[in-house]
């Protein structure tokens, strides 16, 4: 099963290495089945490898792991308004595709699709919610690395007011332009100077946020 992760193909889950490895030709030289699939939101097939085909690249290297035939099939997201526990019955794009491989040539024929579009449907529900918490997992890390590292970037800009006699906007700007001038994230060259006005490495902040990996040496 193949998804769409932050722009980026990746196989979610595969029943064999060689079907996993097959993907992962596709994903490296941008073209094939499953991503001719995603693409189109419609069903790809490849009766034998071996004759290349529209994707010769990709049917060599299918072809030389043993694999001869393909079915993609694209899945489609249903809608999941937010106050809806269930997923609704309208499908709006494509969020994943089921790749099927066989070492036979031609091992799919019209049944074989239908049944695999008939799972695709039955798994669309479950990959939308997965997607809807796998953005809220996001949102939420996020926000941890905000608030970690509100309290550094607070004490570089006050360290910086001290020194330059300024007021808060305009040491945010001149750290900022440093952050851009050096490319270096903002806390990090935040941390360099507290670190280095302080003389010490930097603490971390006297709290813990849930699931922080620090909380129990926090909290003792």
């Amino acid at each position: 099963m193949t998804i769409l992760p932050d722009g980026r193909h990746a196989t979610a889950a595969a029943t064999d290495p060689v079907a996993a490895g097959v993907d992962e030709v596709q994903y490296r030289i941008g073209d094939g089945p499953c991503l001719q699939a995603m693409r189109g939101g419609a069903v790809v097939t490849i009766d034998d490898t071996a004759t290349g085909g529209r994707w010769p690249e990709f049917a060599a290297k299918a072809a030389a792991a043993g694999v001869r035939s393909c079915l993609a099939v694209p899945v489609q997201a249903v809608s999941l308004p937010d106050d809806q526990a269930v997923p609704a019955a309208t499908a709006e794009s494509t969020i994943g595709v089921l790749s099927l491989y066989a070492r036979e040539q031609a091992a799919f024929g019209d049944e074989q699709a239908r049944r695999a579009e008939r799972f695709a449907e039955s798994t669309s529900g479950a990959l939308a919610i997965a997607g809807r918490l796998a953005s809220y997992a996001g949102l939420n890390q996020q926000l941890r690395e905000s608030l970690a590292s509100r309290p550094v970037i607070d004490q570089a800009l006050g360290i910086i007011i001290a020194r330059e006699n300024c007021t808060q906007s305009a040491a945010f700007a001149i750290l900022r332009t440093a952050s851009q001038n050096s490319n270096t994230k903002l806390r990090d060259l935040a941390a360099r100077i507290v670190t280095a006005a302080t003389g010490e490495p930097l603490q971390p902040p006297p709290f813990a946020l849930p699931g922080d990996p620090s909380a129990a040496s926090t909290f003792g």
